[in-house]
């Protein structure tokens, strides 16, 4: 079995539910799923890294990579695919080395050029279109793990 080398994924509508929480002083709240903290730990133990590319720049995210010993961290990403690509060159893999889960729209150039490429069941027909895998679980509901489990067909 060939499995990637490297497992990127989006943070909202994959690991949330994709809802922007804001309370009335101003904090943000994001619901992150225990589900998908296995994933990170699946891939790990197959020695392969996780990485998060997300547009969004939140403490919170940071807090969460960390706690789940995330391999890689990008946040405030306009150009995913760039990122991607960069983070293959340091690793000396190229892009079809990798896998990727991603929801919407600024997910599409680097799902199409990944070997493994997923979305959750609720992000939008348009990128459900795009992908080889679409998850059992909606974001937020443990997608994340959904696709690690399909790629190494747990």
């Amino acid at each position: 079995m060939i499995y990637p080398k490297l497992i990127l994924t989006d943070i909202d509508g994959v690991w949330t539910d994709g809802g922007m929480y804001y309370d009335q002083t101003g904090n943000e709240w994001k619901k992150f799923h225990t589900y998908d903290s296995a994933g990170v730990l699946l891939a790990h133990k197959y020695n392969i890294p996780v990485g998060i590319i997300t547009g969004e720049e939140t403490e919170i995210v940071r807090r969460r990579a960390e706690k789940l010993k995330v391999d890689f961290l990008f946040q405030g990403v306009k150009d995913k695919l760039s990122v991607a690509i960069e983070l293959c060159g340091k690793l000396n893999i190229e892009i079809e080395d990798v896998a990727y889960i991603g929801d919407d729209i600024p997910d599409l150039e680097l799902l199409e050029k990944v070997t493994w490429s997923a979305a959750p069941c609720s992000a939008p027909n348009l990128v459900r279109s795009k992908v080889k895998y679409v998850t059992q679980l909606g974001g937020g509901e443990g997608a994340f793990r959904d696709f690690v489990e399909y790629i190494f067909q747990c």
